[in-house]
């Protein structure tokens, strides 16, 4: 009898095998994850993620969009308009503020890329030196209070300074002399893009004067749906790419470039070696205790009116 009985099983696993052989592959899920601004080294782990189909692999299909108004991802995101997206620490404060439904599922860059820049051949070698000078900025609000914040480290005050509203020109406004120095400048940009016109910069750090660290980028979701299933892929694929670009950072660069070629200049390169160690190599890990202070320091400036729990806006998103 065992014949005939290993006979079967032979021609059923053939069936079995021809069956899952001809079956369709079952389809991604599909993810929409909006940038928040152009595509540039800051999305590294993103685009590794992609390109070495570490988001194929754990059956997603993302979708990876630009937006075409930088303040519009996270209002989307709330209005289900899109998935996922890409923000700033200090903004989520004051959405969830505002009473958007949003929290912080994981981090992107885990230290602060916003920093106070003047000329090294400028008149101003120390913070001290801004007074009665000229600051440009870009976006009122949180630079303001970067400033302010800084400036109280050496006795000063806003009032000590002209601000100077540049709109996103800030290293023209550098270069040109109508400002003194900028705040909002990201460390690992605008220093570069000062260099090749020729000037070295000199950079004063918000956290080395007095500003409580915090998350520069962080990937954040709709509140209500925050232990979607495919949230918990997207950030294992991204924790994988991070690692990989940390580990081969050439071959990763040229995966980016292969992506995005126009971003092959000296600016990109550099930006991309000096971003590198500011990507979260624990995407998933929440500092609640940052988080915390971070919050009151922007109570204390007015930003936001009330300081919520931590776990109420910023989550740990994992397998249970």
């Amino acid at each position: 009898m065992n014949k005939p009985i290993r006979g079967t099983a032979l021609a059923l696993a053939g069936l079995l095998a021809l069956t899952l052989a001809t079956a369709p592959a079952r389809a991604a899920d599909k993810v929409t994850l909006l940038l928040d601004w152009f595509v540039n080294p800051d999305h590294a782990p993103i685009i590794v993620a992609e390109k070495k189909g570490y988001f194929a692999e754990v059956g997603l299909e993302v979708e990876i969009v630009p937006p075409a108004d930088p303040s519009a991802p996270p209002r989307l995101v709330a209005a289900d308009q899109a998935d996922l997206a890409i923000s700033y620490q200090p903004s989520l404060h004051q959405q969830v503020d505002e009473g958007l439904p949003l929290v912080r599922i994981g981090t992107l860059v885990e230290t602060p890329l916003n920093t106070l820049v003047a000329l090294a051949d400028g008149p101003v070698r120390s913070i001290a030196d801004l007074k009665g000078k000229k600051v440009g900025f870009s976006v009122g609000g949180f630079e303001d209070a970067l400033l302010g914040e800084m400036l109280k480290s050496v006795g000063l005050s806003l009032d000590d300074v002209t601000l100077i509203n540049v709109n996103f020109a800030l290293s023209p406004a550098l270069l040109s002399g109508q400002v003194d120095a900028v705040i909002g400048a990201f460390r690992n940009f605008e220093l570069t893009q000062l260099k090749l016109e020729g000037k070295e910069g000199i950079a004063f750090f918000p956290e080395e004067h007095g500003v409580p660290v915090y998350d520069e980028l962080i990937y954040i979701a709709k509140a209500d749906k925050a232990g979607d299933p495919r949230f918990l892929r997207f950030m294992q694929a991204v924790e994988k790419a991070t690692i990989y670009l940390t580990n081969h950072p050439a071959e990763s660069w040229n995966l980016f470039i292969e992506a995005y070629p126009k971003l092959d200049d000296a600016l990109n390169r550099q930006a991309w070696t000096d971003t590198l160690p500011r990507f979260a190599k624990r995407p998933f890990a929440l500092d609640t205790g940052r988080y915390a202070r971070f919050a009151e320091f922007m109570k204390a400036q007015g930003l936001i009116k009330t300081v919520v729990p931590v776990e109420s806006y910023a989550v740990v998103i994992d397998a249970e």
